[in-house]
């Protein structure tokens, strides 16, 4: 059985189909419309684990419905107390309306919840909560796992107890299962609600299957992100002897922490960052001379924004983006753009793009490093072309004085729909292209809850701090179910993503794009959002 999330009003395509548009010119992006769920894969070090149960109820993971309708109706089972994803299953392919469903929390409430993770045949090592520590050190907190009595599989919370005898990246408790062929399992995870309400809206979505499970999450009204207790820690002391009933994971090589993006990664205020082309706005799309370079910069930086991000290093992108930047106090995201099938060396582009980036060397007014935009979902790089993209760029750059953050961003369904873990190991933060007009079910005042929930499935998927880089909205084009192209809409669609998380999102783009062809939506050229911030 087959199952699909569908988040903050989103209408999914549960046969894997996308929505996509193609940015021309120099640079290609794609963006889509299916999104869905997947757990990483992990690593148990050899630590020793103590587990002390946590008396009260057990919480038992929500069932599959089933349905012997006829007609195309979902189903659902069993009375909703927290706001966990309701699963309804649709017996067979149609159209299907989901009602909305608002659920009051009095009190702050932790319970055992479940993520659905659709994963191959093979062996799976699935959940547990992943904390790294600088030094030898002791850890405290609630894991979710399951257990079975008389046949039944419950998941149950506990408090485990987890000796780290160096510095490293740690998963604590995960659960490993065995699967004969490709099926979704729900992986136990510790959910913590804080008081507040919380809203699955009404949905219709197709699917083109039979027997597919759709999750349709709630999203809350509240400012503050309800996330569970975090790990406690304590220095390492000497260790008494462990009680008699313990359990000692396999032991294996403890990966070592991966470098801490810098300050400027993120912001503390609204705004954090813009993408910047340095590409004039006429239908030929030259190069624009270094004056307007700083003109245009300066303007970005009079609306709140902190940090630039650039694409390639064309159109003396790096002297001259770098000079606007450093006059007007901006920090820049820089990036090696794959535009066409090769990741290896004998792209000639990437070899220009990486030795541009060596002589420049201005690394002090660099916070992160995107190495590809959209690389997995066109089609132009494999996962190990990537990673051993991302690998290759890291000691180019490394030899000339570049130790900060890497990462790649693609869309949601590249990282779900690919084995991307050997990725998830070679970047520091991971990062999404996000944006809610390519989904026909969201209304630009809701593109904010959109954006965020893409931002959340991507940030599991390697367990690592998520930014979004790329999201905005069009000004002008065709309407795309409920989402309309135009200046009111874009404004409404910007305000919301400011609101919801501005200050871990970079908007796209500072100008219109009258260069680039106008796409099947019509709004191609359109995504300059300057005006939204009187620019």
């Amino acid at each position: 059985m087959k199952a699909t999330v569908v988040a903050a009003a989103a209408a999914i395509l549960a046969g894997g189909a996308s929505a996509s548009r193609a940015h021309g010119h120099r640079h290609a992006h794609a963006l889509f419309e299916k999104r869905g769920e997947a757990a990483d894969e992990v690593c148990t070090p050899g630590c020793s684990t103590i587990y002390s149960t946590i008396t009260g109820e057990i919480t038992l993971l929500p069932p599959a419905p089933t349905s012997t309708s006829v007609a195309p109706e979902p189903t659902t089972t069993g009375p909703i107390t927290v706001p966990t994803p309701i699963p309804q299953t649709c017996p067979t392919p149609g159209t299907y309306t989901f009602p909305a469903t608002t659920i009051v929390v009095t009190e702050t409430t932790t319970v055992c919840g479940g993520t659905p993770t659709e994963v191959p045949s093979g062996t799976h090592t699935l959940g547990g909560v992943t904390t790294v520590v600088e030094t030898a050190t002791t850890v405290v907190c609630p894991v979710a796992t399951t257990e079975t009595q008389d046949g039944v599989v419950t998941s149950v919370i506990k408090t485990t107890t987890f000796v780290c005898p160096s510095a490293g990246t740690y998963t604590i408790a995960p659960i490993t299962t065995v699967v004969p062929t490709a099926t979704t399992v729900v992986v136990p995870v510790v959910e913590t609600y804080c008081p507040g309400t919380y809203t699955a809206p009404a949905v219709v979505t197709t699917v083109t299957e039979t027997n597919v499970v759709v999750y349709c999450p709630f999203t809350s009204e509240n400012p503050e992100p309800t996330l569970p207790p975090a790990p406690t820690s304590t220095p390492e002391e000497p260790k008494p002897e462990p009680p008699v009933e313990t359990e000692t994971p396999t032991p294996s090589p403890s990966p070592s922490p991966s470098p801490i993006p810098g300050p400027g990664l993120g912001s503390s205020g609204k705004l954090w960052a813009m993408t910047y082309t340095p590409f004039a706005e006429t239908a030929d799309g030259g190069c624009k001379s270094a004056e307007q370079v700083m003109e245009d910069v300066g303007k970005i930086a009079t609306a709140g924004f902190t940090t630039l991000r650039v694409y390639s290093t064309d159109c003396d992108t790096l002297p001259n983006v770098g000079a606007a930047a450093r006059a007007h106090g901006l920090r820049l995201i820089v990036g090696l753009f794959v535009g066409q099938v090769g990741c290896d060396n004998g792209n000639p582009s990437i070899n220009e793009q990486i030795e541009a980036l060596k002589e420049w060397k201005e690394w002090d007014l660099v916070d992160l490093c995107v190495v590809g935009n959209e690389a997995l979902f066109n089609g132009f790089c494999s996962v190990s072309e990537l990673t051993s993209l991302i690998g290759r760029t890291k000691s180019e750059l490394a030899k000339v004085g570049y130790n900060g953050p890497f990462t790649t961003t693609d869309v949601v369904s590249a990282w779900t729909d690919n084995d991307v873990s050997s990725i998830c190991e070679a970047i520091d933060v991971v990062a999404t292209n996000a944006h809610a007009y390519f989904n026909s079910a969201t209304d630009p005042s809701d593109a904010g809850k959109f954006v965020a929930g893409q931002l959340s499935i991507v940030e599991k998927v390697c367990g690592k701090p998520g930014y979004v880089m790329e999201t905005g909205w069009p000004s002008a084009g065709k309407c795309n179910g409920i989402a309309c192209a135009g200046e009111a809409e874009q404004r409404a669609a910007i305000e919301s993503i400011e609101r919801e998380l501005g200050n871990k999102v970079v908007f796209f783009s500072f100008r219109d794009d009258a260069w680039k062809q106008p796409g099947d939506c019509n709004c191609e050229q359109h995504w300059g959002c300057a005006s939204v911030w009187g620019l």
